[in-house]
């Protein structure tokens, strides 16, 4: 590692977690982390790549072109996943994880072998925590691993205590403890059906399980943890980490514009909605979209088709094409679509950020990604709660019973299509819609005054980077010493 330049321009290698929901906030921490002196070099997959220019065909190869205009040192190269490009990821998620698992660091640790035998100076190496590798790569080639943690502290905190949950009797065997989990340092009493989805399945020998356990591993070998969160969203929880380790919150990470990103990250081709929604009135339309990545079984978009059509509300739904499954053209009920047509856009993919932030939506029917939460608050849009998996059922927790800016849509294992038109009607016309409004109004002040010059993030922002130059003037001077 060179390390003459430290005190001047750090430069990280930052690699990204090939799923949308974990590569839009990286792109964006590049931009930031650019923004005040660091040189980044930005590692996607080809894959990631390839969908990316596929979805916008006139985005330059290189996705960061744009920033570069602004003076911004990023440079941008991809490495394979170990899957042909042709592999449908989402529906083999299993060995898409175990590609991920055993095969991409190989890649990575040849392009990090690379840049440094280059006489590159490489200061730092910034992964996503759910890589099991990183700390074994910084290591070999006497780097600083940062850790950017990409969803809630709790989620983070519930996963880094995974052995007091086995020691508890809450996770890890047939017979699980149901009742309410009150151990974790920082965290209220919470339920198990609040968890993970993977920390509440009895089967623990899963692809994913294994990732987990061993990211958790490695992540205690981190310099630093960047998390996408604000710190005063869950003060508790990130105080009680902040003692273990150094923990930073430094969300939520948005780009400058918050609509208007310079670097394109969407995987699928954008409607653009502005010019229906132009013609609906305020606060009258409800945003429906369950993702990049989760499929809905069929009965499931079925029964929200149903109640869609019930509430009679206006609605922008969008429908991946592979929602259900990769083989199923049009999963909607036969004369759906015209029943609803005077009331309803139905698209494949839009502009997430620009459909929140357009003043005729009122409300957002979403599986709640962590991304999808941070830019409603932003966008004071109260939320419809219907998770999928991982971490969205903690998110939901958040959501519902901590901030109440959202409804759970179903409590029972079946949802009907008249719980789904109640639930429609309650936020986007009633009296819980207005409460929803007035809590979401004060937590977009809460993201706001974090990210001022003097907010909590910005702050710990300049604290992350301070410690960073520290410990790698410390190093350099140990290794003068030595020499």
């Amino acid at each position: 590692m060179d390390t003459n330049h430290t005190s001047q321009k750090p430069h990280a290698i930052l690699v990204a977690y090939p799923l949308q929901g974990h590569v839009i906030p990286t792109v964006h921490l590049a931009i930031k982390l650019a923004s005040l002196g660091f040189t980044i070099t930005f590692v996607n997959t080809r894959a990631i790549h390839h969908q990316t220019t596929k979805a916008q065909p006139s985005i330059d190869p290189d996705i960061f072109s744009r920033s570069h205009e602004s003076g911004l040192d990023i440079r941008y190269t991809t490495v394979s996943d170990g899957l042909p490009l042709g592999f449908d990821r989402s529906l083999n998620h299993d060995q898409f994880m175990a590609a991920l698992l055993h095969v991409f660091s190989a890649h990575v640790e040849d392009l990090v072998g690379q840049l440094v035998g280059s006489g590159e100076a490489v200061h730092c190496l910034i992964a996503d925590t759910f890589f099991v590798w990183p700390s074994k790569i910084a290591r070999k080639f006497g780097l600083l691993y940062v850790s950017f943690w990409t969803e809630a502290a709790l989620v983070f905190t519930l996963y880094y205590h995974i052995d007091l949950l086995k020691l508890n009797g809450h996770f890890g065997s047939q017979d699980c403890r149901d009742d309410p989990i009150d151990y974790i340092p920082g965290v209220k009493a919470i339920k198990t059906t609040d968890m993970t989805s993977y920390l509440q399945e009895t089967c623990t020998s899963s692809v994913c399980h294994e990732i987990i356990f061993n990211c958790f591993e490695d992540v205690k070998k981190a310099d630093f943890v960047l998390c996408n969160t604000v710190e005063e969203l869950e003060p508790e929880i990130i105080s009680a980490l902040q003692a273990k380790m150094a923990y930073y919150a430094i969300g939520p990470t948005f780009p400058k514009y918050f609509a208007k990103s310079s670097v394109a990250t969407s995987l699928w081709s954008e409607s653009d909605c502005t010019q229906w929604l132009e013609t609906k009135a305020r606060a009258s339309v409800l945003y429906v979209s369950f993702g990049s990545y989760a499929h809905l079984p069929k009965r499931d978009l079925l029964d929200f088709a149903d109640g869609l059509s019930l509430s009679k509300v206006n609605f922008v739904w969008v429908l991946r094409p592979d929602i259900v499954s990769s083989n199923e053209a049009d999963p909607l009920p036969a004369g759906f679509k015209e029943e609803v047509a005077d009331r309803a856009l139905i698209v494949p993919w839009c502009r997430q950020k620009a459909m929140l932030a357009h003043p005729a939506v009122g409300g957002f029917l979403t599986h709640c990604g962590w991304n999808s939460i941070l830019e409603s608050i932003w966008c004071e849009v109260p939320l419809l709660c219907f998770p999928l998996l991982t971490d969205q059922f903690t998110n939901r927790k958040l959501v519902v019973d901590d901030w109440k800016i959202g409804i759970n849509v179903s409590h029972k294992k079946v949802i009907t299509k008249e719980d789904i038109s109640q639930n429609i009607d309650g936020v986007m016309r009633g009296k819980l819609g207005d409460e929803f409004r007035k809590n979401i109004k004060e937590l977009k002040k809460t993201l706001e005054n974090a990210m001022t010059p003097v907010g909590s993030s910005e702050s710990n922002m300049t604290r992350f980077i301070n410690d960073l130059k520290a410990k790698l003037e410390k190093r350099v001077r140990s290794q003068q010493i030595c020499t």
